[in-house]
């Protein structure tokens, strides 16, 4: 076992002291060793319930004849941390998880892993920790959260406090109606209820192989997720014995399968971050034009929130990632899961039990896949866009600029009513180098959205957006400002043309005027200090999935 390297011998006395100091029997000693990463925090909904799946993992591995050694790992969650200082470390975070499962996992010995996430940062994070390790590994993801009801409609996060709001700053609603809704929006445990960028990345992960069938959309609180919990728990130790290591599933098979589902589902922009970084951790290389070349051959079947309607409890008694599976079978690459099954084999074993939720191939809610891969002189090496929650109407959009070098400028000309129908507003120095630490702009798109501006106005960013961003909001623009991209030499008042259909961005300014600009570009100097400072030394561009070398 791997785990001998710190247990097996006479010198290993005072090793194995130690452990007999925690607990753990001389029996005990002798089982292979699974190191359970977990997330759990009290500040974040999806983890607050995480010693429940702590306590019925630590029972499945015991059962499975293996030793749980239960340790954390940090988390953020983006929607506290979103519209200020505190965003620009949640994709940062994403790093700091992955070394610290690295460093507890190899520090130990551990023979197996179990990887207990759910929210945004964290679950990536550990798949790079998976990939980079190369341990048999199976991945718990919390699971979504229920929606709840306000007056009678279904609420959410995004809807009933984001876009509320711009709503209130409108007059559409009262500062009573908008109290009302935030207390009523987040019921309970788990990640936020729409497709946003946890349960994108839940959905992911089980589409990988890296979690057993259901993980993705079982509740969070859910028996089934306690079952499924404890399911995972044994079936690691089986994984050690067979030495089915985490590389063995993430092929590039796997990820073009994950790519697809995500194509299918309308899921968050943030994954084209977020895949390409596993991937490389993987020892897999995905460019980012593989999501637009993917997401050109298969339909948009679901309809969730933002752009449409349904949540993730609907996805969920819709027969789940099982389900969306048999839908696009024929589509779907040969690929092993941690479950023992072929992913085809999950595929033709499911069943849609609402084909409104998950529509058929021939009934699309949209003839493409979600995410659209825009490029042109003002995004040479690309952009994203979440093609799905774009209405049809202003997939193609000529407007004017209106340049704010950071997000809280333009939030408070947005609050203020300084936008109107037609405007681009450009968002700059919020990327992976420039913010550091490329911030969600959920804020300033939800708070477009809730004016009733989403079908009028645009906005592009070298920053990114939440899973929950709707309307034609383009970010990940590479190059960034920072590193000298043409982000940073549009002037208010040039003109902008988006062409979502034919995937151009062209910012209509001449050349030779651009190259002028270019010489008496002055980037704005921002004061950073610690982890931040570092991690804009050496972080890559967005199109390469942000990573750091």
């Amino acid at each position: 076992m791997r785990s001998d390297v710190v247990k097996k011998g006479v010198e290993r006395a005072p090793n194995r002291a130690l452990l007999y100091a925690t607990g753990v029997t001389p029996e005990e000693v002798q089982r292979p060793f699974i190191g359970i990463a977990s997330s759990y925090n009290s500040i974040i909904p999806g983890h607050i319930n995480m010693r429940d799946f702590e306590a019925r993992i630590r029972e499945g591995v015991q059962a499975g004849g293996g030793m749980p050694l239960v340790f954390g790992v940090p988390g953020i969650c983006d929607g506290i941390a979103m519209g200020h200082e505190g965003m620009k470390y949640s994709l940062p975070s994403r790093e700091l998880i992955a070394d610290c499962v690295e460093s507890v996992a190899l520090a130990h010995g551990f023979d197996g892993l179990v990887l207990l996430t759910n929210c945004d940062k964290i679950t990536p994070g550990m798949l790079m920790a998976a990939g980079r390790l190369n341990l048999p590994t199976i991945v718990v993801t919390v699971g979504p959260m229920l929606s709840d009801r306000y007056k009678g409609v279904k609420t959410s996060l995004v809807r009933n406090t984001f876009e509320a709001v711009g709503q209130f700053r409108a007059g559409k609603i009262t500062e009573e109606e908008l109290h009302e809704q935030e207390l009523c929006a987040c019921p309970g445990a788990g990640s936020c209820q729409g497709l946003y960028t946890a349960n994108t990345m839940a959905c992911v992960t089980e589409t990988l192989g890296m979690s057993l069938p259901g993980s993705a959309t079982a509740l969070a609180v859910s028996s089934k997720k306690q079952r499924i919990a404890y399911d995972s728990g044994k079936r690691i130790v089986a994984l050690v014995k067979d030495d089915v290591k985490a590389r063995d599933i993430m092929t590039r098979q796997a990820f073009e399968n994950a790519i697809m589902v995500d194509m299918t589902l309308g899921g968050s922009t943030n994954t084209c971050l977020h895949i390409p970084a596993v991937a490389h951790d993987a020892g897999v290389e995905i460019p980012l034009e593989l999501f637009d070349e993917i997401s050109k051959t298969v339909p948009h079947i679901t309809n969730m929130r933002p752009g449409g309607d349904h949540v993730m409890e609907d996805l969920e008694w819709a027969g789940g990632i099982p389900a969306v599976l048999s839908v696009i079978k024929d589509k779907l690459k040969d690929a092993k899961t941690v479950s023992g099954k072929g992913i085809k084999d999950i595929a033709k074993s499911a069943l849609v039990l609402d084909s409104d939720v998950i529509r058929p191939l021939s009934n699309p809610y949209h003839k493409e896949g979600g995410i659209a891969v825009l490029k042109g002189n003002l995004a040479p090496d690309g952009s994203v866009v979440k093609q799905s929650a774009v209405s049809e109407k202003i997939m193609k959009f000529e407007g004017k600029a209106k340049c704010f070098d950071c997000e809280e400028d333009a939030m408070q000309v947005i609050l203020e009513g300084g936008i109107r129908s037609g405007d681009v507003v450009v968002i700059r120095y919020e990327g992976p180098k420039g913010g550091p630490g490329m911030r969600e702009m959920l804020s300033p798109t939800s708070t477009i959205a809730g004016l009733g501006l989403s079908d009028s106005v645009a906005l592009i960013t070298d920053g990114r957006f939440s899973g929950g961003t709707r309307g034609p909001c383009i970010g990940h623009v590479s190059p960034e400002a920072a590193a000298g991209g043409t982000i940073g030499l549009i002037k208010d008042g040039d003109s902008i043309k988006i062409d979502i259909h034919a995937r151009r961005i062209h910012l209509d300014v001449a050349e030779k005027e651009l190259e002028k600009r270019q010489k008496s570009w002055n980037p704005p100097q921002k004061n950073i200090q610690g982890y931040l400072k570092r991690y804009a030394r050496v972080v890559s561009s967005a199109d390469k999935g942000a990573i750091v070398e």
